[in-house]
């Protein structure tokens, strides 16, 4: 299937334009569907808004194939299931740039994650393209090909949706395909596709996109600065938050800011009237949430000691003679990453190479990086 995507691009071109679909109704939905069923890849993206909501907000999908190009409202149709199932056909290799915000969307579409994926962002990471190179650079850089950018910020709500929004829309999807036919094929002569397959699947792995309330605090801006008990009222505190904006759709900071977070953390306030002084918590909040908020902070202080949570150390414990390889296996990392075009610093970092010699599960032992280092990267 590989080498019959070869010259499949250049063909697209000239068919797509005279079959470029606008799907707005399930009967419309249910043919273009049915013509996707012994398709072996979909090129994938989205356009969503979730600065008002917790989750995002889905409202177009982009899809190019060997039948052509559309774009799919799905706030115009009573249900994707049609398309929901071409998509989670685990035949069909899902081709996306940039994956995980829209593997995020069908995670909670479906509760799954539609496999396999090829990422076309981390392909073009190993084969030297820049480190989260964006779409547009890499088919400038790739394809020659100049994309207009000039709709990013738009409003993908509204209705009916421009001409000149769909024609942004379809191009994040139109030359894909190219992508991944040429990436593919560069991988296969370095013999780093199986490897680079064994991160796409990482990526899919339901567990990134499953909600972990209880580690939320780790994201919170500042936490590093907190100690002892100060980090187990924050872990109870971002929970609770988490928990909210799931339940309400809203955006975390418009339940409590990281900053008001911390400052209820540090502080522990033990009544109505200590909260009332935490800066910058709204009147409303302390009003119906309060008691809630000093419930949580209640229970977080009584917990023991050594349940508390712990800041990740910045550098692992290493002996002298494993501290004294470190700057040298980095040399040599940094000599294999320019060898490819690659940020050493995307290949490896001080940490991952001081997991590796303390003998834990390092990123270098896995995956892409692996296949670049190669066996024998660390032998003297």
């Amino acid at each position: 299937d590989r080498w019959q995507i070869r010259n499949l691009a250049a063909r697209m071109s000239e068919a797509n334009e005279h079959n470029l679909h606008y799907i707005v109704d399930q009967p419309a939905l249910v043919e273009f569907c049915a013509g996707l069923s012994n398709t072996p890849w979909l090129a994938l993206d989205t356009e969503f808004i979730r600065e008002q909501t917790f989750y995002p907000q889905l409202c177009l999908i982009q899809i190019a194939s060997t039948n052509g190009l559309a774009c799919i409202d799905p706030l115009a149709l009573p249900s994707l299931e049609p398309l929901l199932d071409v998509l989670y056909n685990p035949a069909v290799t899902k081709i996306l740039h940039a994956a995980y915000q829209d593997l995020e969307i069908f995670y909670h579409l479906r509760g799954a994650i539609p496999v396999p994926v090829f990422d076309t962002q981390l392909a073009a990471l190993v084969l030297g393209y820049g480190n989260q190179v964006g779409y547009a650079s890499l088919v400038q850089q790739m394809l020659n090909v100049e994309l207009h950018k000039e709709h990013t910020r738009a409003d993908w709500r509204r209705r009916p949706l421009a001409p000149e929004w769909l024609a942004y829309a379809i191009d994040d999807v139109r030359y894909l395909p190219e992508l991944y036919q040429r990436q593919q094929v560069t991988l296969a002569e370095r013999g780093w596709l199986a490897a680079l397959s064994e991160d796409f699947a990482a990526l899919t792995d339901p567990d990134r996109y499953q909600p972990h309330p209880q580690e939320a605090w780790r994201r919170v801006r500042g936490h590093q600065r907190l100690q002892g008990v100060q980090q187990a009222v924050l872990r109870a505190l971002a929970a609770w938050r988490e928990e909210q904006a799931s339940r309400h759709d809203r955006p975390r900071r418009w339940i409590l800011s990281d900053a008001v977070l911390l400052n209820m953390a540090q502080r522990m306030p033990n009544n109505i009237e200590d909260l009332a002084r935490i800066h910058g918590l709204p009147s409303t909040t302390l009003r119906r949430h309060g008691e809630a908020l000093l419930k949580q902070i209640t229970a977080a202080r009584a917990e023991p000691a050594e349940q508390w949570p712990t800041v990740q150390p910045r550098r692992l414990r290493l002996t002298a003679k494993q501290a004294a390889w470190v700057d040298e296996l980095l040399n040599r990392i940094a000599v294999r990453a320019n060898q490819y075009g690659i940020p050493p610093q995307a290949l490896a970092t001080q940490r991952d190479v001081a997991q590796w010699l303390a003998s834990q599960d390092s990123p270098l032992s896995h995956g892409w990086r692996a296949a670049v280092l190669g066996p024998d990267w660390e032998q003297p």
